[in-house]
């Protein structure tokens, strides 16, 4: 997951708090889910700065362009599988043409994330810096 000890460190450090927040979130109205509620935002925020501390060691970013169209390509699909999702909700209340729609729609999402979402990001790779 990480590349370096720090960053190891600092993601686990921001999973905790997290964690933590989202348990204090659903026992708010205690006081002891308040203390965790603050004590995993506390936890969440220190590690976001560790982890802008840590950012100039990643090494040379590479400066090629990456196309926009491509990146707007890939989170239109993402989006819209989930609008195809949601509009196949409201069209049929029979479940298999739910399930239809439902299983179009991932699929749609699916392609956008793992099919050009990549490629647009391998263009700006930062092995090819």
């Amino acid at each position: 997951m990480a590349a370096t000890k720090s960053q190891g460190r600092t993601f686990t450090m921001f999973m905790a708090g997290i964690t933590v927040a989202a348990a204090g979130l659903t026992t708010v109205g205690t006081g002891l889910g308040k203390l965790a509620l603050i004590a995993g935002l506390a936890l969440t925020a220190g590690s976001l700065a560790v982890f802008f501390k840590i950012k100039p060691f990643e090494g040379k970013v590479p400066s090629f362009k990456t196309p926009a169209a491509l990146r707007l390509l890939g989170l239109a699909l993402a989006i819209g599988g989930w609008l195809v999702v949601l509009a196949g909700l409201h069209l049929t209340a029979s479940v298999p043409g739910r399930m239809i729609t439902t299983i179009i729609g991932i699929a749609i999402t699916l392609f956008g994330v793992i099919g050009i979402l990549p490629v647009a990001a391998n263009k700006n790779a930062i092995w090819k810096a």
